[in-house]
């Protein structure tokens, strides 16, 4: 192992330990200082200063990366030379002069009711995979899930009795979410015979699996998704949390108070919340037409 290579899977392990990042994002943080790294040609990570920082991020942007993609990468930097600094490897930190790229506020695409309506229904649940994927878009559409933790739910964490599942988010911190009676009748009927039908004589704790046996990658069921959006017409630019942008514009729509769609979501910040209220706009001008004293 180089001395890249070794330095940063110490901060790797650090970031963990420290505060517990997911391995999505633990995965990221490599990736962009591996990049980084192979970019110096004949520098090594600790002999950076802030003009090859800047001129890495200048090749970034006219290679196509957008503002928001190289904000995540300075802010990887920062942490890292922090951590250098802290661990007495350099003696001043090369990313604090460094201006953070400005980000426009990009809303979140959500799909109308009518179109989460065509996507539900557009598998052939008549076969096990096809019920499989019925009961995931269902449960992923009732809970707001993140599909990476749609697709790693064991038994353990489902409450049937009560009809809610206890989800595992971002920082390894737990939610209990309400699952709604819809999505927990597709999911009672899902395991009665269709999951059994896909494992064959194989076991499994996860909740959805494959023909092998294992639990559905992210990537796999994001293809699902976009093959199922084509097949009932839906043009709209989707991406793996148009689902769930869906559930929390939806819920503001009919009405639902903010800082319970905060809880939901599991987001630790209301102001991540507060974006969907930017597109909840019908809602909105509805409640102020009814209840504003000149609406």
């Amino acid at each position: 192992m180089s001395g890249s290579a070794k330095i940063i899977e110490s901060f790797l392990n650090d970031l963990w330990l420290e505060f517990g990042l997911s391995n999505n994002t633990l995965a990221a943080y490599g990736s962009d200082l591996n990049q980084f790294d192979k970019w110096l040609e004949k520098k090594t990570l600790i002999e950076v200063g802030a003009e090859d920082i800047a001129v890495f991020l200048q090749y970034r942007q006219k290679q196509g990366h957008s503002s928001r993609s190289s904000a995540r990468l300075l802010s990887c930097l920062r942490r890292f030379y922090r951590y250098l600094l802290r661990e007495n490897k350099i003696s001043t930190d090369p990313s604090q002069l460094i201006d953070a790229p400005h980000i426009g506020r990009s809303l979140p695409h959500s799909l109308s009711e009518t179109e989460v309506e065509l996507l539900l229904q557009a598998p052939e649940t008549v076969h096990a995979l096809g019920f499989r994927d019925r009961t995931m878009l269902e449960l992923l559409y009732a809970a707001g899930l993140r599909v990476s933790e749609l697709v790693e739910i064991n038994f353990q964490q489902v409450n049937f009795r009560q009809g809610c599942i206890r989800i595992v988010g971002k920082g390894e911190k737990e939610r209990l979410v309400p699952v709604g009676e819809e999505a927990m009748v597709w999911l009672e009927r899902y395991l009665t015979g269709p999951r059994q039908d896909i494992l064959g004589n194989r076991q499994s704790n996860f909740l959805f699996v494959t023909a092998r046996g294992s639990c559905m990658t992210r990537q796999s069921f994001w293809h699902i998704i976009k093959r199922y959006a084509k097949q009932a017409g839906i043009n709209a630019h989707l991406s793996p949390h148009t689902l769930r942008h869906a559930f929390a514009t939806h819920l503001l729509n009919h009405g639902a108070d903010l800082r319970v769609v905060q809880l939901l979501l599991g987001h630790s910040d209301l102001s991540t919340t507060q974006i969907y209220t930017h597109i909840a706009q019908h809602r909105l001008k509805e409640l102020h037409s009814k209840f504003h004293p000149r609406g």
